[in-house]
Protein backbone atom coordinates (compact mmCIF):
# COMPACT_ATOMS: atom_id res chain seq x y z
CA UNK A 1 0.00 0.00 0.00
CA UNK A 2 1.46 3.45 -1.17
CA UNK A 3 1.71 6.29 1.49
CA UNK A 4 -1.19 7.74 -0.50
CA UNK A 5 -3.35 5.22 -0.20
CA UNK A 6 -2.37 4.94 3.66
CA UNK A 7 -3.01 9.04 4.42
CA UNK A 8 -6.74 8.37 2.10
CA UNK A 9 -7.62 5.59 4.37
CA UNK A 10 -6.50 7.48 7.57
CA UNK A 11 -8.85 10.45 5.60
CA UNK A 12 -11.81 8.33 5.46
CA UNK A 13 -11.93 7.04 8.92
CA UNK A 14 -11.73 10.38 10.62
CA UNK A 15 -14.65 11.47 8.33
CA UNK A 16 -16.45 8.38 9.54
CA UNK A 17 -15.91 9.17 12.91
CA UNK A 18 -16.84 12.58 12.87
CA UNK A 19 -20.13 11.88 11.14
CA UNK A 20 -21.14 8.84 13.78
CA UNK A 21 -20.59 11.62 16.78
CA UNK A 22 -23.07 12.12 19.02
CA UNK A 23 -25.15 15.42 18.75
CA UNK A 24 -23.90 16.81 22.23
CA UNK A 25 -20.33 15.86 20.96
CA UNK A 26 -21.32 17.99 17.91
CA UNK A 27 -23.02 20.88 19.41
CA UNK A 28 -20.18 21.31 21.99
CA UNK A 29 -17.05 20.59 20.16
CA UNK A 30 -18.28 22.34 17.14
CA UNK A 31 -19.50 25.76 18.82
CA UNK A 32 -16.54 25.59 21.52
CA UNK A 33 -13.83 24.80 18.47
CA UNK A 34 -15.26 27.95 16.70
CA UNK A 35 -15.08 30.50 20.06
CA UNK A 36 -11.86 29.12 20.84
CA UNK A 37 -10.37 29.88 17.55
CA UNK A 38 -11.94 33.07 17.26
CA UNK A 39 -10.25 33.88 20.77
CA UNK A 40 -7.12 32.54 20.05
CA UNK A 41 -7.16 34.75 16.56
CA UNK A 42 -8.56 37.90 18.28
CA UNK A 43 -5.74 37.62 21.37
CA UNK A 44 -2.80 36.56 18.61
CA UNK A 45 -3.66 40.46 16.87
CA UNK A 46 -4.15 42.17 20.02
CA UNK A 47 -8.18 42.92 19.79
CA UNK A 48 -9.65 44.90 22.67
CA UNK A 49 -12.88 42.26 22.46
CA UNK A 50 -10.88 39.42 22.93
CA UNK A 51 -12.80 38.49 26.39
CA UNK A 52 -15.91 37.89 24.30
CA UNK A 53 -14.95 34.69 22.69
CA UNK A 54 -13.57 33.59 25.64
CA UNK A 55 -16.79 34.31 27.93
CA UNK A 56 -18.67 32.48 24.48
CA UNK A 57 -16.53 29.04 25.15
CA UNK A 58 -17.06 29.45 28.84
CA UNK A 59 -20.71 29.22 28.73
CA UNK A 60 -21.20 26.77 25.44
CA UNK A 61 -18.93 24.53 28.28
CA UNK A 62 -21.10 25.55 31.21
CA UNK A 63 -24.35 24.49 29.11
CA UNK A 64 -22.99 21.55 27.85
CA UNK A 65 -22.17 20.30 31.25
CA UNK A 66 -25.48 20.10 32.62
CA UNK A 67 -26.95 18.74 29.08
CA UNK A 68 -24.47 17.09 28.05
CA UNK A 69 -21.95 15.63 30.99
CA UNK A 70 -20.44 12.94 29.40
CA UNK A 71 -19.49 14.88 25.84
CA UNK A 72 -18.21 17.68 27.76
CA UNK A 73 -16.33 16.09 29.25
CA UNK A 74 -14.69 14.44 26.52
CA UNK A 75 -14.20 17.89 24.79
CA UNK A 76 -12.38 19.32 27.60
CA UNK A 77 -10.12 16.49 27.91
CA UNK A 78 -9.22 16.80 24.33
CA UNK A 79 -8.77 20.46 24.47
CA UNK A 80 -6.77 20.18 27.45
CA UNK A 81 -3.99 17.61 25.73
CA UNK A 82 -3.84 19.28 22.27
CA UNK A 83 -3.54 22.59 24.36
CA UNK A 84 -0.54 20.66 26.07
CA UNK A 85 1.16 20.11 22.55
CA UNK A 86 0.79 23.18 21.13
CA UNK A 87 2.39 24.87 23.91
CA UNK A 88 5.17 22.16 24.30
CA UNK A 89 5.49 23.26 20.39
CA UNK A 90 4.88 27.25 20.79
CA UNK A 91 7.76 27.03 23.24
CA UNK A 92 9.87 24.62 21.16
CA UNK A 93 9.72 27.62 17.94
CA UNK A 94 10.25 30.41 20.36
CA UNK A 95 13.50 29.00 21.58
CA UNK A 96 15.10 28.20 18.06
CA UNK A 97 13.42 32.12 17.19
CA UNK A 98 15.47 33.49 19.97
CA UNK A 99 18.67 31.91 19.81
CA UNK A 100 18.91 32.17 15.87
CA UNK A 101 21.38 35.42 16.39
CA UNK A 102 24.08 33.23 18.65
CA UNK A 103 23.46 30.26 16.58
CA UNK A 104 24.29 32.24 13.49
CA UNK A 105 27.29 34.12 15.46
CA UNK A 106 28.60 31.19 16.22
CA UNK A 107 28.20 29.39 12.78
CA UNK A 108 31.22 26.81 11.59
CA UNK A 109 32.59 26.31 7.58
CA UNK A 110 32.62 22.84 7.12
CA UNK A 111 33.67 20.73 4.29
CA UNK A 112 31.94 17.50 3.70
CA UNK A 113 32.24 15.03 1.02
CA UNK A 114 33.70 18.12 -1.17
CA UNK A 115 30.62 20.01 -0.48
CA UNK A 116 31.64 23.47 1.58
CA UNK A 117 28.67 24.79 3.99
CA UNK A 118 28.23 26.67 7.00
CA UNK A 119 26.60 24.99 10.24
CA UNK A 120 24.85 27.34 12.64
CA UNK A 121 25.65 27.36 16.70
CA UNK A 122 28.83 24.78 15.65
CA UNK A 123 31.93 26.25 17.30
CA UNK A 124 29.11 26.62 20.68
CA UNK A 125 30.22 23.12 21.33
CA UNK A 126 33.60 22.77 19.57
CA UNK A 127 35.37 25.57 20.89
CA UNK A 128 37.53 23.97 23.62
CA UNK A 129 40.22 27.21 24.06
CA UNK A 130 39.78 30.35 26.55
CA UNK A 131 37.90 32.91 26.83
CA UNK A 132 34.72 30.72 26.13
CA UNK A 133 31.90 33.41 27.06
CA UNK A 134 32.98 37.08 26.16
CA UNK A 135 29.66 39.08 25.12
CA UNK A 136 32.46 42.08 24.27
CA UNK A 137 33.64 40.10 21.46
CA UNK A 138 30.41 38.18 20.93
CA UNK A 139 32.26 34.66 21.90
CA UNK A 140 29.82 32.22 22.87
CA UNK A 141 31.15 29.02 23.56
CA UNK A 142 29.41 26.55 25.70
CA UNK A 143 31.56 24.01 26.51
CA UNK A 144 32.53 25.09 30.18
CA UNK A 145 28.51 24.90 30.64
CA UNK A 146 28.23 21.53 28.83
CA UNK A 147 31.23 20.18 31.22
CA UNK A 148 29.47 21.40 34.22
CA UNK A 149 26.29 20.17 33.46
CA UNK A 150 27.60 16.95 32.62
CA UNK A 151 29.42 16.60 35.59
CA UNK A 152 27.57 17.35 38.30
CA UNK A 153 24.70 15.48 36.29
CA UNK A 154 27.03 12.36 36.67
CA UNK A 155 27.82 12.65 40.35
CA UNK A 156 23.79 13.64 41.09
CA UNK A 157 23.24 10.45 38.90
CA UNK A 158 25.59 8.89 41.44
CA UNK A 159 23.97 9.66 44.57
CA UNK A 160 20.02 9.79 43.29
CA UNK A 161 20.17 6.17 41.32
CA UNK A 162 21.77 3.62 43.36
CA UNK A 163 20.11 5.38 46.55
CA UNK A 164 16.80 5.87 45.13
CA UNK A 165 16.35 2.24 43.89
CA UNK A 166 17.57 1.06 47.21
CA UNK A 167 14.79 3.17 49.10
CA UNK A 168 11.97 2.20 47.00
CA UNK A 169 12.96 -1.89 47.69
CA UNK A 170 12.96 -0.90 51.40
CA UNK A 171 9.85 0.64 51.00
CA UNK A 172 8.19 -1.41 48.94
CA UNK A 173 9.11 -4.89 49.74
CA UNK A 174 11.29 -4.76 52.92
CA UNK A 175 9.32 -2.14 55.61
CA UNK A 176 6.85 -2.98 57.91
CA UNK A 177 3.25 -1.50 57.15
CA UNK A 178 3.69 1.36 59.73
CA UNK A 179 6.92 2.14 58.54
CA UNK A 180 6.05 2.12 54.81
CA UNK A 181 2.92 4.72 55.93
CA UNK A 182 6.04 7.35 57.24
CA UNK A 183 8.26 6.89 54.85
CA UNK A 184 6.57 6.88 51.73
CA UNK A 185 4.88 9.99 52.20
CA UNK A 186 8.30 11.84 53.78
CA UNK A 187 9.73 11.00 51.01
CA UNK A 188 7.68 12.85 48.98
CA UNK A 189 7.93 15.66 51.19
CA UNK A 190 11.34 16.19 49.96
CA UNK A 191 9.81 17.04 46.32
CA UNK A 192 8.02 19.78 48.24
CA UNK A 193 11.29 21.64 49.42
CA UNK A 194 12.36 24.37 47.38
CA UNK A 195 15.61 23.95 45.40
CA UNK A 196 16.51 27.54 46.56
CA UNK A 197 16.42 25.58 50.37
CA UNK A 198 18.81 23.42 49.13
CA UNK A 199 20.94 25.58 47.55
CA UNK A 200 21.43 27.41 50.82
CA UNK A 201 22.36 24.42 52.46
CA UNK A 202 24.93 23.26 50.21
CA UNK A 203 26.52 27.25 50.24
CA UNK A 204 26.52 27.51 54.23
CA UNK A 205 27.06 23.75 55.04
CA UNK A 206 28.94 21.73 52.60
CA UNK A 207 30.95 24.34 51.18
CA UNK A 208 32.28 25.23 54.74
CA UNK A 209 32.93 21.92 55.31
CA UNK A 210 35.09 21.53 51.93
CA UNK A 211 36.93 25.03 52.58
CA UNK A 212 37.92 23.62 56.12
CA UNK A 213 38.95 20.06 55.89
CA UNK A 214 39.96 19.87 51.84
CA UNK A 215 41.17 23.50 51.51
CA UNK A 216 39.31 24.49 48.62
CA UNK A 217 41.09 27.82 46.90
CA UNK A 218 37.45 28.65 45.89
CA UNK A 219 33.89 28.88 47.48
CA UNK A 220 31.92 26.40 45.42
CA UNK A 221 33.05 22.96 43.74
CA UNK A 222 31.15 20.63 41.24
CA UNK A 223 31.35 17.69 43.75
CA UNK A 224 29.10 19.87 46.12
CA UNK A 225 26.93 20.81 43.47
CA UNK A 226 26.27 16.81 41.87
CA UNK A 227 25.48 16.37 45.68
CA UNK A 228 22.93 18.38 46.48
CA UNK A 229 21.40 17.94 43.50
CA UNK A 230 21.46 14.07 43.80
CA UNK A 231 20.01 14.40 46.96
CA UNK A 232 16.92 16.48 45.89
CA UNK A 233 15.95 14.04 42.48
CA UNK A 234 15.95 11.01 45.40
CA UNK A 235 12.32 11.41 46.29
CA UNK A 236 11.77 11.74 42.02
CA UNK A 237 13.61 8.00 42.15
CA UNK A 238 12.23 6.80 45.08
CA UNK A 239 8.26 7.77 44.17
CA UNK A 240 8.39 6.35 40.92
CA UNK A 241 10.33 3.61 41.30
CA UNK A 242 8.43 2.40 44.31
CA UNK A 243 5.09 2.61 42.04
CA UNK A 244 6.89 0.46 39.88
CA UNK A 245 8.02 -2.19 42.28
CA UNK A 246 4.42 -2.91 43.90
CA UNK A 247 2.76 -3.11 40.68
CA UNK A 248 4.87 -6.26 40.12
CA UNK A 249 2.04 -9.15 40.52
CA UNK A 250 1.70 -10.79 43.88
CA UNK A 251 1.66 -14.52 42.06
CA UNK A 252 5.21 -13.92 40.47
CA UNK A 253 6.58 -13.73 43.94
CA UNK A 254 4.31 -15.95 45.54
CA UNK A 255 5.62 -18.19 42.74
CA UNK A 256 8.92 -17.80 43.35
CA UNK A 257 8.77 -18.02 47.20
CA UNK A 258 6.89 -21.40 46.51
CA UNK A 259 9.87 -22.75 44.77
CA UNK A 260 11.91 -22.31 47.80
CA UNK A 261 13.38 -18.62 47.25
CA UNK A 262 14.23 -16.22 49.88
CA UNK A 263 12.98 -13.30 50.01
CA UNK A 264 16.06 -11.41 49.31
CA UNK A 265 16.46 -14.14 46.13
CA UNK A 266 12.68 -13.06 45.11
CA UNK A 267 13.31 -9.58 45.32
CA UNK A 268 16.47 -9.55 42.97
CA UNK A 269 15.65 -12.40 40.51
CA UNK A 270 12.05 -12.08 40.43
CA UNK A 271 10.40 -8.20 41.16
CA UNK A 272 13.51 -5.96 40.47
CA UNK A 273 13.93 -7.50 36.79
CA UNK A 274 10.29 -7.22 36.13
CA UNK A 275 9.81 -3.65 37.48
CA UNK A 276 12.88 -2.53 35.61
CA UNK A 277 11.26 -0.53 33.14
CA UNK A 278 9.98 1.48 35.76
CA UNK A 279 13.15 1.49 37.42
CA UNK A 280 14.51 2.73 34.49
CA UNK A 281 12.20 5.03 33.86
CA UNK A 282 12.52 6.65 37.16
CA UNK A 283 16.00 7.02 36.85
CA UNK A 284 15.59 8.74 33.90
CA UNK A 285 13.48 11.19 35.59
CA UNK A 286 15.86 11.55 37.84
CA UNK A 287 18.70 12.50 35.22
CA UNK A 288 16.26 14.87 33.81
CA UNK A 289 15.81 17.07 37.12
CA UNK A 290 19.35 17.01 38.06
CA UNK A 291 20.16 18.45 34.10
CA UNK A 292 17.72 20.80 34.75
CA UNK A 293 18.40 22.33 38.33
CA UNK A 294 18.86 25.96 38.60
CA UNK A 295 18.63 27.55 41.70
CA UNK A 296 21.09 24.77 43.65
CA UNK A 297 23.63 25.36 41.42
CA UNK A 298 23.55 29.15 40.59
CA UNK A 299 23.89 29.26 44.37
CA UNK A 300 26.54 27.02 45.16
CA UNK A 301 29.25 27.59 42.54
CA UNK A 302 31.18 30.42 41.99
CA UNK A 303 30.08 31.36 38.16
CA UNK A 304 33.15 30.81 36.00
CA UNK A 305 33.10 30.55 32.53
CA UNK A 306 35.72 28.52 32.44
CA UNK A 307 36.65 24.70 32.37
CA UNK A 308 38.35 23.34 35.41
CA UNK A 309 42.06 22.44 34.96
CA UNK A 310 42.37 19.10 34.76
CA UNK A 311 38.97 18.00 33.35
CA UNK A 312 38.43 15.46 36.08
CA UNK A 313 38.73 17.86 39.10
CA UNK A 314 35.21 17.61 40.83
CA UNK A 315 36.65 19.77 43.52
CA UNK A 316 37.43 22.35 40.57
CA UNK A 317 34.72 25.10 40.11
CA UNK A 318 33.11 26.23 36.89
CA UNK A 319 29.19 26.78 35.79
CA UNK A 320 26.29 25.02 34.29
CA UNK A 321 23.71 25.73 31.42
CA UNK A 322 20.99 26.78 34.04
CA UNK A 323 23.43 28.81 36.87
CA UNK A 324 24.57 30.22 33.42
CA UNK A 325 20.68 31.80 32.20
CA UNK A 326 19.92 32.38 35.97
CA UNK A 327 22.70 34.25 36.53
CA UNK A 328 22.85 37.05 33.37
CA UNK A 329 19.74 36.86 32.00
CA UNK A 330 19.12 40.32 34.33
CA UNK A 331 22.02 42.25 32.77
CA UNK A 332 21.76 40.48 29.10
CA UNK A 333 20.46 42.11 26.12
CA UNK A 334 20.88 41.52 22.15
CA UNK A 335 23.08 38.96 21.02
CA UNK A 336 23.78 37.80 24.45
CA UNK A 337 20.64 37.34 25.60
CA UNK A 338 20.13 35.36 22.20
CA UNK A 339 23.17 32.91 23.22
CA UNK A 340 21.20 32.40 26.55
CA UNK A 341 18.41 31.16 24.54
CA UNK A 342 20.87 29.13 22.88
CA UNK A 343 21.73 27.33 26.09
CA UNK A 344 18.10 27.13 26.84
CA UNK A 345 17.55 25.40 23.39
CA UNK A 346 20.48 22.70 24.57
CA UNK A 347 18.47 22.18 28.00
CA UNK A 348 15.17 21.78 26.43
CA UNK A 349 16.14 19.53 23.85
CA UNK A 350 18.55 17.25 26.32
CA UNK A 351 15.48 16.89 29.11
CA UNK A 352 13.02 16.01 26.54
CA UNK A 353 15.33 13.47 25.35
CA UNK A 354 15.53 11.97 28.89
CA UNK A 355 11.38 12.38 29.02
CA UNK A 356 11.20 10.21 25.81
CA UNK A 357 13.80 7.67 26.08
CA UNK A 358 12.44 6.96 29.64
CA UNK A 359 8.90 6.59 28.24
CA UNK A 360 10.32 4.56 25.33
CA UNK A 361 12.16 1.91 27.69
CA UNK A 362 8.72 1.79 30.03
CA UNK A 363 6.67 0.93 26.58
CA UNK A 364 9.40 -1.48 25.10
CA UNK A 365 9.93 -3.55 28.67
CA UNK A 366 5.66 -3.39 29.21
CA UNK A 367 5.45 -4.75 25.78
CA UNK A 368 8.22 -7.26 26.46
CA UNK A 369 6.42 -8.37 29.97
CA UNK A 370 2.87 -8.74 28.65
CA UNK A 371 4.21 -11.10 25.99
CA UNK A 372 3.48 -8.62 22.94
CA UNK A 373 7.10 -8.68 21.41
Amino acid sequence: MSVADTATDRARDAARTLVHLDHGTRVVGGLGTLFLVAFLAAFAVGHALAWVPLVAFVGVNAYGASRYPGATARYLAFVATVSTVVVLGLIMVYLFLRSREAFGLMSHHVSLFGVSFDVPGLRMFTDTSSPFWTPSQQLYALAPMLWGTFITTLIATAVAAPLGVAGALFISEMAPGWAREILKPSVETLAGIPSIVYGFIGFIVLNEFMMTEFSLPTFGSLIVVGFVIGVMALPTVVSVAEDAIASVPGEMKDGSLALGATSWQTTTSVTLPASISGVSAAVLLGIGRAVGETMAATVILANITNLPDPLYDVFGNTITLTSLIASQYGIASGSQMSALFAAGVVLFVTVLALSIGSQYIEARMNRKLGGRE
